[in-house]
């Protein structure tokens, strides 16, 4: 079996990295790192292709320390001590812990004591927001470094890289084009080399001409129309709302096959439908969001396969349900009232007034509970006096939010007006 031409262009040494100089460069905080041979473990969050699992090799060649590497889609707990008991007799190990996000809560937990103690340097790497994905008490023993996709005066790095590294085996390559190539690559130097590699293999001639057009045609040949970070896995994604949004529930369960055949992460797609019963079902049927989050708990839960049918399930019941995006648009609404109206004072009869002093200012005074008065309101204002009247709520027109605005209309009179 080749070795993939990613594989050996992979770089060797700082030198031949190419991109994230703010970490790696000459004055790269990593590097200054290693200057002192003193490093924290790490949490390296960037999409795929980035130079992750390459600057974790470079780590632990610089500091010449024991070097062990798991993936956390196959590994678990019993790897996890196995390193951990090997790591006994050393000063300093690094375990480089990729899809560090797919470890479990509990998987997780397994690395603490370890970390905590220094008994091993974890360098995890991570497509996913770190902040949701890895739990508080590992994340608090980390340092965060987000990797950038890369520029393109970087892929013409690469691109010249391969060209020379091909131009040794005596396969000449001519770019007249590289608009498509660089597109599909998408900052990833893996898919870079890959279209590259497909190019040469698919070749009868030691002389390859590269442009948009071969470049297409050798994608849609080859690859899989999908790809969990790049261009496609949002064309997909965005397919799938706007399908749901749509309230058709045909298109969204069809768009969801296509992103689960592709390998998408469940909980990705369990996630997104949280933000959607929210921005785009709100408060039309509130249920949905109750729905979406159980949903996201249940596919955390179980896993796939059977996790396709738990989204399948929500992902009909989200589109057939009426659709309201009043509580999105309040909410940008008022964040832009904020930015334009700048700190408005609190009123006073609004204040918390916990000691004497606070009530000598006249703190809470003037406040109306309205659980002493009939159907537990009061009218008073809760509004700073210069933007009082202002409606940020405008409710939609559906059964649930039209009751919910003669009931506001009934409590507030002309007050609210949802003009």
């Amino acid at each position: 079996m080749s070795i993939p031409l990613a594989e050996q262009l992979r770089p060797k040494n700082w030198d031949e990295f190419v991109g994230q100089e703010h970490l790696v460069g000459a004055d790269g905080i990593i590097r200054k790192l290693l200057s002192s041979k003193s490093l924290p473990s790490l949490i390296l969050w960037g999409s795929p292709g980035t130079g992750k699992t390459t600057i974790a090799g470079l780590i632990a060649k610089d500091l010449q320390v024991p070097f062990f590497k798991l993936n956390a889609i196959d590994a678990g707990v019993k790897d996890i001590r196995n390193i951990i008991q090997k790591a006994q007799p050393y000063k300093t190990v690094i375990l480089f812990l990729d899809e560090i996000h797919r470890f479990s809560k509990s998987q997780q937990d397994s690395l603490l004591h370890a970390v905590e103690k220094g008994i091993i340097t974890l360098i995890g790497a991570t497509t996913e927001n770190p902040s949701f994905e890895i739990i508080p008490p590992l994340l608090s023993r980390c340092q965060v470094y987000v990797l950038n996709p890369l520029e393109i005066s970087d892929l013409d790095k690469l691109l010249q890289r391969a060209i020379d590294f091909y131009s040794s085996k005596n396969i000449i390559i001519e770019v007249i084009e590289k608009e498509a190539l660089f597109t599909y690559s998408g900052g990833d130097a893996r898919k870079l080399y890959n279209v590259i590699e497909l190019l040469v293999d698919s070749s009868n001639s030691t002389n390859l001409v590269i442009s948009n057009e071969n470049v297409e045609a050798i994608v849609k040949q080859k690859f899989l129309l999908y790809d969990k970070q790049g261009e496609y896995h949002y064309d997909l994604i965005s397919a799938f709302i706007k399908s749901i949004r749509n309230s058709d529930p045909n298109a969204a369960i069809y768009w969801m096959a296509r992103m689960l055949e592709g390998g998408e992460d469940p909980l990705f797609i369990a996630r997104r439908m949280i933000i959607l019963a929210s921005e785009d079902i709100g408060l039309a049927n509130p249920n949905a969001l109750l729905l979406a989050n159980a949903c996201f708990d249940a596919v955390h839960k179980i896993g796939m396969p059977e996790a396709r049918i738990v989204l399948a399930e929500c992902a009909i019941y989200l589109a057939s349900s009426p659709k309201s995006n009043a509580s999105y648009l309040s909410i940008e609404k008022a964040i832009e009232f904020v930015h334009k109206t700048g700190d408005l004072p609190v009123p006073l009869h609004l204040r918390n007034a916990p000691t004497q002093f606070m009530r000598s200012l006249n703190y809470h005074k003037g406040y109306l509970y309205p659980h002493d008065h009939p159907n537990h309101f009061i009218e008073q204002e809760c509004l700073p006096d210069e933007i009082s009247g202002t409606s940020f709520y405008i409710p939609a027109d559906n059964s649930k939010e039209n009751e919910l605005k003669n009931y506001l209309k009934k409590l507030w009179k002309n007050k609210y007006r949802f003009e």
